[in-house]
């Protein structure tokens, strides 16, 4: 499976794999098992609003293998908007759910903690190592305070990759951590990285995790503030901003989508790939008609073949009517390979009614 096979969708400009828990832990254990590169987000409300004006924050997640709703808000948000993604997948569940498996070796990984607090993740590697269990501990650094640049050194990295880990926590902070990952993924051995900043507190037993009542009815900010009081800056911070971006883009889409022109009939839809003859190779997709949920085969043939001819990419929406969160995600899918090859992304042709679809799903940046 490649990218244009993700079941990947777009909300408020950030795309998310439909995945549940159990599928979510079956792709990193592929990715280990295939010593194939897989960086994991796990965009919560606070990935959310601070991407919203951040556009390397946002493209970090863009550029994930495998990126997941953790956080209520966000799953609640999805369904409103029905795209398919019934549940949470925290970033700390899924750790404990690799966590919990069989201690035998031939199911074990092994994970290598960089951040934290002085002191924590050596103490989170001894906790790993103390029982048996799905993972042990390959070592750890605590890099202190710096730059992204100044914690990338040549010693960092081999240290980090002479540990033979299966998996990289990051813990640095959100913007920073995802900036540190993207600075350094290609020097890195590792298989899967992701930044999961309070995993190496809950390991090492320094913060407690929310009874499962309170994640699953979205008031784990509470028990966080509880253990963490300085968090109720940030909590009030991104609150506020949510209800914004709930009044001008995910309740006037839901209700569109409910009662506008979201429910009227449109015409079939198509997609075409005109391959250019000018010298820059640029590929041609015109997309005709309304693209609904479940996206069609074609869409995702289109879009991969466009991006192996190795030049930009021009898409031309003259006759399309309705797009869809799947397509939008697709859509993004679509700007990470061209983000990897240092080529463009081009929109052309987009109406009013178009613009408004992609302002209410947070990509209207591609019109720029």
């Amino acid at each position: 499976m490649d990218d244009f096979d993700r079941e990947v969708y777009c909300l408020a400009g950030l795309p998310f794999d439909a995945l549940a828990m159990a599928g979510a832990v079956q792709r990193v254990r592929a990715a280990v098992a295939e010593r194939k590169a897989c960086f994991l987000s796990t965009p919560n409300l606070n990935f959310l609003i601070g991407c919203q004006g951040d556009p390397a924050f946002r493209d970090s997640v863009i550029h994930s293998e495998l990126s997941v709703a953790d956080g209520m808000p966000l799953v609640w948000m999805a369904r409103l908007l029905g795209i398919p993604i019934r549940e949470r997948v925290a970033g700390s569940g899924l750790f404990e759910a690799l966590w919990q498996r069989g201690g035998s070796s031939a199911d074990q990984m092994s994970v290598y903690f960089f951040g934290g607090p002085d002191g924590v993740a050596e103490r989170a590697c001894q906790v790993l190592n103390e029982q048996a269990s799905g993972l042990s501990c390959a070592g750890f650094q605590c890099p202190g305070f710096g730059t992204v640049e100044e914690m990338s050194g040549e010693e960092t990295i081999a240290r980090i990759n002479a540990s033979g880990a299966d998996f990289l926590v990051v813990a640095l902070g959100a913007r920073k951590g995802q900036a540190w990952i993207e600075h350094n993924r290609h020097r890195l051995t590792v298989p899967v990285i992701s930044h999961l900043g309070a995993v190496v507190n809950f390991v090492a037993g320094t913060v407690s995790r929310a009874p499962a009542w309170m994640q699953s009815t979205g008031l784990e900010w509470l028990w966080r503030i509880k253990e963490e009081p300085a968090l109720w800056q940030r909590y009030w911070k991104d609150g506020t901003a949510l209800i914004g971006l709930l009044l001008t883009r995910v309740l006037p889409y839901a209700l569109w989508l409910r009662f506008g022109g979201g429910r009227a009939a449109g015409s079939g839809c198509s997609v075409q790939l005109t391959p250019s003859d000018d010298e820059s190779r640029t590929a041609i997709i015109i997309v005709e008609g309304s693209v609904p949920v479940e996206l069609p085969h074609s869409f995702r043939s289109a879009f991969r073949k466009a991006a192996a001819q190795g030049g930009d990419v021009r898409i031309d929406f003259a006759r399309a009517e309705k797009l869809s969160p799947a397509f939008f995600g697709l859509l993004l899918m679509l700007k990470k390979h061209l983000d990897a090859k240092g080529k463009s992304l081009r929109i052309d042709k987009v109406n009013r009614p178009l613009r408004r679809l992609f302002f209410w799903s947070g990509v209207e940046y591609l019109l720029d």
